[in-house]
């Protein structure tokens, strides 16, 4: 059978080409059948490194089926996955996030989860000397997962291996780090055509704290302004995304690349309470600025209060 290599929902550039990563290696150099899928429709960003390193976009799947061989990416956390996650038959696990539980494997698996800032960077290293037979297209998109995740290397995620790994990929692929990113943060900030509720749901994961469950939002852009003229309908639609997906509150965070810092809509008083907790932040309005906040798993959820 084949196996199923995935990330999680609302797919970004690292659950995107992570799993065209791996698949790479599990075809080319380990001799099994395996096939990346992705969850939902890519982002814009994700949509960008498959157009220009002529990747086939990945199959869309709704879910598994009993006893699937699949691998998983960029997750492990069940509420990020297909619904019959548990029925198949997970092989492996390889991850930077905390630990979630709430997976169920049919036997002993392989599970590699490190303090990175991006899967990617964690599959090189498994890969090793076999990234030498690595077709300029899967170093590309290597690439792109980990300038992706690291906002080239402004996140606090960053670590120097990550940056390592990046520049040399740059090098064997004659780019320009810098360039590169600014093209590709040029097509992540390119959100005109999507309506509100797809920007809310775009780069988004579901997170409870003391009972109250939220979907936490986060657009990364160049061009902040953009998404935050349209800030009164976002407001609105949160709401309605909320009351659809079946949790308490959206919380959209709009991550300025360049300037290093987060806008956090605020609605209502649930969000300013939120604001003023987890940030210690002084909220006048229907948005507050966070200074230094880029990061959804290292400065975000760790800090998130009700």
């Amino acid at each position: 059978m084949t196996t199923l290599v995935f990330g999680h929902k609302s797919p970004d550039t690292d659950s995107t080409g992570s799993p065209i990563l791996w698949s790479w290696y599990l075809n080319e150099i380990k001799g099994e059948k395996a096939e990346p899928v992705l969850l939902g429709e890519p982002n814009t960003e994700a949509a960008f490194m498959l157009q220009r390193w002529d990747l086939p976009k990945p199959r869309i799947i709704a879910d598994v089926e009993t006893d699937a061989p699949v691998v998983i990416v960029d997750t492990n956390n069940p509420a990020e996955l297909p619904a019959s996650i548990n029925n198949a038959d997970i092989r492996a696990i390889i991850d930077h996030h905390k630990l979630v539980g709430g997976l169920e494997t049919k036997g002993p698996i392989d599970i590699t989860v490190r303090p990175l800032a991006c899967t990617a960077t964690i599959m090189m290293d498994l890969i090793g000397d076999d990234a030498a037979n690595m077709p300029d297209a899967v170093k590309g998109a290597a690439l792109t997962c980990i300038l992706s995740d690291t906002l080239e290397f402004r996140s606090p995620t960053t670590t120097a291996h990550d940056r390592k790994v990046a520049e040399k990929l740059a090098a064997d692929l004659g780019l320009d780090v810098s360039a590169y990113a600014a093209d590709m943060f040029a097509a992540k900030s390119d959100v005109s055509s999507f309506s509100d509720a797809e920007l809310i749901r775009m780069d988004s994961k579901e997170y409870e704290v003391d009972g109250t469950k939220f979907r936490v939002s986060v657009l990364e852009t160049t061009a902040p302004g953009v998404v935050l003229d349209r800030k009164a309908s976002l407001a609105r639609s949160m709401t309605d995304v909320a009351n659809e997906d079946g949790v308490d509150q959206v919380l959209l965070f709009v991550v300025d690349i360049l300037n290093e810092e987060a806008t956090l809509l605020v609605p209502n008083d649930l969000v300013k309470g939120v604001a003023e907790k987890s940030f210690g932040a002084t909220v006048d309005g229907d948005a507050v600025v966070l200074p230094g906040i880029m990061s959804r798993k290292k400065q975000i959820i760790p800090n998130l209060k009700v």
